[in-house]
């Protein structure tokens, strides 16, 4: 057989292996360019990129926690409540003067007790986690009509949301280079740069435990169509006022647990139990374990995405996080994670994510009301599920 032939079915067995994350890329750039007809364009101005991001990445930073709930076969219904609770005490804690450092890492850590709590209850008290968390969606809404006495908890001053609304640029007080601020190019290239250097020595080590790896020039090929998105979206961040604080935070985010999930132990264990719970634990794994470290990265994750969502409102509402459970599921299974568990990744479902933020913003800027978007939600939603069962059934996984 000859070296293309090889190489030919090598790419043939990558793409089936990755339809679905294929799928969602080239989804999003065609819901992209249809809202760009659409709009004459005002999708792809720099303040419209930089405003999708500050409007949905609490969104996106719970679903980097929702996927892992989801691969090991539970899910969390109370996000949207614990967001609302834990911004309200974040607030209140910040106004006493503690810092916005403080802030966050008091937040990150309620919401860490919090996971612990219901994780719990689902690991080792072996309850459904849809009944668990159902509770807690209402808990912990009742807890933060409480302590806001269903009263907004204002911010004492600026310094909290610009956790949320701030831009890198402004905060270091970088010139303007041309029409550029020069920060999103920096971070893009130090990005590149590593993850260059985290692909190529991956590369060369699945070489040397005879893994099956894709053809160089596919390698090479996947490389250059990153660097040309990275850059692309730097350049927009950096036409506007800058690089967005968020985006550090969820890049920071996202890099954290897509590494935990594709070279750790504790990942291998996640997508095990996942796949099959019952061969996992007859392989020694502690699944109980798991599936509460799992709920505790769901409600530390919580915690971020609560300081978050309250520094973009910039005050602590008693209704907020109203959906946000819709939003971060659909963008899990929108994303490619299977509704069987034990499938899923963290580039799936921020891609998800972004393919609903993009529906969402389109039909903002074409000045459709909320009602039309819970429609397009619902229907995306069920779509990707289908499509989910619809691939497992013929490919005889269930």
């Amino acid at each position: 057989m000859s070296n293309k032939a090889i190489h030919t079915s090598d790419v043939k067995t990558l793409v089936k292996n990755n339809i679905r994350n294929y799928s969602m890329f080239l989804m999003l750039v065609l819901i992209m360019l249809i809202f760009a007809v659409i709009t004459n364009g005002i999708n792809f101005n720099p303040r419209n990129f930089v405003n999708i991001f500050f409007q949905n990445s609490y969104v996106l930073i719970l679903a980097v926690g929702m996927v892992m709930i989801i691969i090991t076969q539970n899910i969390d219904l109370s996000v949207g409540s614990v967001c609302a609770f834990v911004g309200a005490l974040s607030a209140m804690l910040y106004n006493t003067g503690i810092g916005m450092p403080a802030t966050v890492i008091i937040s990150i850590l309620i919401g860490v007790v919090i996971g612990g709590y219901q994780g719990v209850w689902v690991a080792f008290g072996k309850m459904p986690s849809f009944i668990v968390t159902l509770s807690g969606m209402l808990l912990f809404r009742g807890l933060t009509y409480i302590v806001t006495k269903i009263s907004p908890v204002s911010l004492k001053d600026i310094g909290y949301s610009l956790f949320a609304t701030g831009i890198l640029d402004e905060v270091l007080k970088t010139s303007r280079i041309g029409p550029y601020f020069p920060m999103s190019f920096v971070i893009a290239i130090i990005l590149l740069a590593a993850f260059y250097v985290y692909e190529f020595f991956g590369r060369r080590k699945m070489i040397a435990n005879e893994f099956e790896v894709s053809p160089l020039p596919l390698f090479i090929t996947k490389l250059v169509l990153i660097s040309v998105l990275t850059f692309g979206l730097a350049d927009r961040f950096a036409r506007s006022r800058g690089l967005p604080i968020v985006v550090l935070v969820l890049g920071v985010t996202i890099f954290l647990f897509h590494f935990i999930l594709k070279n750790t132990v504790l990942g291998r264990y996640i997508y095990a139990v996942g796949g099959n719970p019952r061969s996992a634990k007859l392989s020694g794994i502690n699944s109980e374990m798991v599936t509460f470290i799992v709920f505790l990265f769901m409600g530390g994750l919580t915690g971020l995405a609560a300081v978050v969502s309250t520094g973009y409102m910039n005050s602590a509402l008693p209704q907020a996080g109203n959906l946000f459970e819709l939003d971060t599921i659909a963008a899990c299974y929108i994303g490619g994670v299977s509704a069987g568990g034990g499938i899923g990744t963290v580039i799936g479902v921020i891609v998800g994510g972004l393919v609903m933020a993009a529906i969402n913003n389109g039909m903002v800027l074409m000045n459709l009301g909320t009602h039309y978007q819970y429609v397009v939600k619902a229907l995306v939603l069920v779509l990707a599920v289908f499509y989910d069962v619809y691939t497992r059934r013929k490919a005889g996984l269930g």
